[in-house]
This record gives C-alpha cells, structure tokens and sequence, in this order.
C-alpha cells in the first residue's frame, strides 16, 4: 500500500533532500580526470556523516558503498572502484540520504573534462526527458502520464529507455509503493494524490534498451555496449504541482 504523506513528513524528506543536493553541488567540483570513484564515494561518505546523515544503500542486501558510480556503459548500480576517471567519460553518481531517518535519493550524470558530442547530447535530452516527466507529476494524473511523457520525448531524439530499473515511493524505506515506469501508456499505473512521494529516473541508452548484470550482483550495463545516462529527483505531489525535493541543482 501507498504510504501518504503528512506535510511535515515531506518536509523531513525534503531536509534530506536538500543535503543531496548540496552533496550533488560538491560532487561537480571533484569530477574530473585523475579522479577514482572511490574517492568520490568516500567524500559522499564523510560529507554525510559531517551533517548528521549516513548513506542509506550503504549495507542494502550487503551493498558496501555509499553511492553508485556508474561509468559510460553502466547503466546503474556501477561499484566505486580505484580506477581513475577518464576525459571523455560520462559518470553517474547515485546515492540515497538517510536524514533522522527520512530518506531521499537522486542520480547525476557528469562529463569528464571535454565530452563528445554524442554524449552531451546524451545527457541533455535525459535530464530533460526527467523534467518532462515531472511535469506531469500532479494530482489527478497517473503514473502513466509520467511514463509516457518521459518515452516520448526520448524516443523522439533518438534514444531507448531502460525499462529494468523503474522508480518507486520513498519515505522510511528506500523503495516503497508505488513503482514508476518511464515507459508505456498514459493509463496504467495509480492515480497521483496528493502526500505521494516518489521517485522518477529515466535512465536513456544511445543504442538498445536491453542491460545485463554483471557476475558482481549489482553492475547493469549494456548489452550493445553504448552509452546510458541516469538524472533522478524525489519528487513530492502536492495540490499546488510538483516539489522537486531534491532540489534543482542544474
């Protein structure tokens, strides 16, 4: 069942939210040439614990780290390594807050140094096919107003969406009733009410939609070995429209 919330709950979670966003704010500056993940993934880490939070993913089915860093052909769930970042490269770094036991959680993807056409192109057109998602995140609408709107407008620049991985409800529990396809037809899915909280989070491939799962677990990548991207917001419905809880740190 859905859990509704209270307006104070979602401003717990927006608490949360904001330090993503200030974390996602400091990750930008330290993405660069040279940089390994594992060092992106302990300064997350300790940011976190600076202000009183702690990584929610960190010990999830035995998961070790606090964030994901997901490099290139990996779609999501990519392990922070000791191997260095390279210029051309795209990073994802995806990581959930737990706040005085709220959580909230956001992706980012980020160039290394000059990137090339191709992958900005890439990057763009997902972090604004998570927008038009967003918009469409109101009361009265349905999940599938948000799926839709998101296949849409990648489809039409050319590019597949994942549909392994969706997005989810978010609270107390990092993944919570309802689940969120950014695919299919504007009908299926629940009605949007207010005191949801979810997430959505498009992941878009240059090539095939199809991903495979490495022998770790947890790395997805795929299976044409092209580029994927992953922008993600926690999002609150609210009579009044969408509230970006994570924030827009663009």
């Amino acid at each position: 069942m859905t859990a509704f919330k209270t307006k104070e709950e979602i401003e717990m979670i927006h608490e949360a939210g904001r330090l993503v966003s200030d974390c996602h704010h400091e990750i930008r500056k330290l993405i660069k040439p040279g940089v390994s993940t594992r060092e992106i993934d302990d300064f997350v880490e300790q940011y976190l614990k600076k202000n009183g939070a702690t990584p929610e993913q960190k010990g999830y089915q035995g998961y070790r780290h606090a964030t994901c860093a997901s490099i290139n052909d990996v779609v999501c769930h990519g392990i922070p390594s000791s191997s260095k970042l390279k210029e051309g490269n795209i990073v994802t770094i995806d990581f959930v807050v737990n706040l005085n036991g709220w959580l909230a959680d956001s992706a980012w993807s980020y160039p290394v140094g000059k990137i090339d056409e191709k992958a900005q192109d890439l990057l763009q057109t997902t972090e604004e096919a998570l927008y038009k998602g967003i918009e469409q995140a109101k009361v009265g609408n349905r999940i599938g107003h948000i799926a839709h709107a998101i296949e849409r407008f990648a489809t039409e620049k050319g590019f597949s969406v994942v549909k392994d991985f969706l997005g989810h409800g978010i609270g107390r529990e990092m993944h919570e009733p309802p689940i969120v396809p950014h695919y299919g037809p504007i009908e299926q899915g629940p009605e949007l009410k207010e005191g949801m909280v979810i997430t959505i989070e498009p992941m878009l491939n240059c090539g095939s939609h199809f991903v495979y799962v490495e022998e770790d677990g947890w790395t997805a990548k795929t299976v044409d070995g092209q580029l994927s991207a992953h922008y993600e917001h926690t999002i609150a419905i609210t009579k009044k429209g969408p509230i970006i809880l994570t924030n827009q740190y663009r």
